[in-house]
């Protein structure tokens, strides 16, 4: 396996890692350490867990199936295109009958009712300002190795459908530019983190005008609370309290940058964190991961938890490694990498 294999596989693998293994936490910390102590093993959902009652251990949700439909899309277009962006996630959406479903989001659920009533794809996510799009965003930023300009283009290409407000687009685009970094062969932390921060005030640019504090700040304020004095437990739930971790995009995409830093960019570490942090645990973790998975590559992933990845049915319908591959021959397509 050569190094852009390696980060790719890596990058894919932290989104389903993240996400499955957060998933059973509860959406308070309390009830999390309640349940389950301090949660560093594969565990089912919680009967009365708010949202994935009756989900097994291992189970991969609309976090990690977004980002994989809309990297198929984006593969069998040959680009990033706002077409293969439609086609992304509208088919996701057909796939687990969105109508129906629990999962899907709010801003996403808007977004494709409108694609579907055939509105302007540049107009339908103006009101989209939820974290749908820095959850699904990896693919993107794994197709730009070094390149974050070109990252951030097509993460604004991406979320124009569903999620075209300002706090989005730079959540989005924070999470593309740093796995774009991560890419980069030998890349350091520091490196990844500063390019997910200059990615975040590109993406600010964009997008309609939208209430919410800046991305940014999230980012920093989390980082400097990672970077504090106090046990995980302590400054995990400072990320909680003053961070935040809801589905609001700041908060989320603050939240993941700063349990990646406390991680150390350790993709095993960054899922135990994430869940423990609770909140939007699945999607904090998903994004999260994706970033580790990226900077650490593939081989830092424990067999037993590929293993367990790997088992899950949800998980073999999208058949990773392939998506991979399309990924690998679309950067070769489209010029040299920046990867050793």
């Amino acid at each position: 396996m050569n190094t852009m294999q390696n980060k790719i596989l890596g990058g894919l693998y932290g989104q389903a890692l993240g996400d499955a293994f957060a998933m059973p936490a509860p959406v308070h910390p309390d009830d999390t350490e309640r349940c389950f102590g301090w949660l560093d093993s594969w565990q089912d959902a919680p009967d009365d867990h708010i949202v994935h009652a009756g989900l097994p251990a291992g189970r991969i949700t609309d976090d990690s199936e977004q980002a994989f439909s809309i990297a198929q899309a984006v593969i069998d277009a040959g680009a990033v295109t706002l077409e293969a962006a439609v086609q992304g996630i509208v088919s996701w959406y057909d796939r687990v009958d969105g109508d129906n479903s629990p999962y899907v989001g709010p801003s996403t659920r808007r977004g494709v009712n409108a694609l579907k009533a055939g509105q302007d794809p540049r107009t339908t996510g103006l009101w989209g300002d939820t974290n749908g799009a820095p959850m699904r965003i990896s693919p993107i930023g794994l197709l730009h190795p070094g390149d974050i300009e070109g990252a951030v283009a097509d993460t604004i290409t991406v979320c124009m459908p569903t999620h075209f407000t300002q706090p989005a687009v730079s959540g989005a685009a924070a999470v593309s530019a740093a796995i774009a970094q991560a890419m980069v062969d030998g890349a350091a932390l520091d490196a990844v983190i500063a390019a997910g921060l200059q990615g975040a005030d590109l993406g600010a640019a964009h997008g309609r005008r939208w209430m919410g504090c800046s991305v940014t700040f999230k980012i920093e304020q989390a980082l400097a609370i990672a970077a504090s004095s106090g046990d995980r437990r302590v400054r995990l739930r400072r990320i909680f309290d003053e961070v935040g971790a809801t589905l609001n995009v700041p908060e989320t995409v603050g939240a993941a940058f700063g349990i990646l830093a406390m991680a150390d960019g350790d993709p095993t570490e960054t899922a135990i964190l994430a869940a423990n942090l609770s909140g939007d645990a699945d999607t904090i973790g998903a994004i999260a991961c994706a970033m580790a998975g990226a900077y650490a590559g593939f081989d830092a992933f424990p067999a037993a938890d590929v293993a367990v990845l790997e088992s899950d049915s949800v998980f073999q319908q999208y058949d990773v490694p392939t998506i991979a591959a399309g990924l690998e021959a679309l950067i070769g397509m489209n010029g040299p990498s920046c990867v050793g």
